[in-house]
């Protein structure tokens, strides 16, 4: 019953992004060809509550659920493994029409085709678990 409000949220959260359009196939498409500033005003919208939760979060040292303080680590600087990562993600998110957060939103709207988008997902976090020791981070 704990994780109930978590559930509820990532139900709210679907909803959002589907009534936004951020799921659709054809909103991407334009996006990635240029062609409507739709997506990149959403993405821009989620980078700045992203930017502006972590200061909060850090100015004001705010708890977890359970009251814990939130403890955010500062990364290592790279240029080249955000670059490359980047790419990828971003090759990938084209050729599928999707991010892989909204995996389950279009599984839940029907859009069962997804499923495969899925399947390749998890199979590729589980090649990356197989190889994470031996790659350069």
């Amino acid at each position: 019953m704990k994780l109930a409000r978590f559930f509820l949220t990532g139900i709210v959260f679907g909803i959002v992004l589907t009534k936004a359009e951020a799921v659709s196939w054809y909103r991407i498409y334009e996006m990635f060809h240029f062609q409507s500033f739709h997506m990149f005003g959403i993405i821009g919208m989620a980078l700045f509550t992203g930017v502006l939760g972590i200061q909060l979060i850090k100015r004001f040292k705010i708890k977890d659920f359970k009251g814990f303080p939130i403890q955010i680590i500062e990364k290592e600087k790279g240029f080249w493994r955000y670059i490359i990562g980047g790419t990828l993600f971003g090759l990938g998110w084209a050729l599928v029409g999707s991010c892989p957060g909204p995996i389950f939103i279009l599984l839940g709207t029907g859009t069962y085709a997804i499923a495969v988008v899925l399947i390749g997902a998890l199979l590729g976090t589980y090649i990356y678990g197989l190889l994470k020791d031996k790659l350069p981070h």
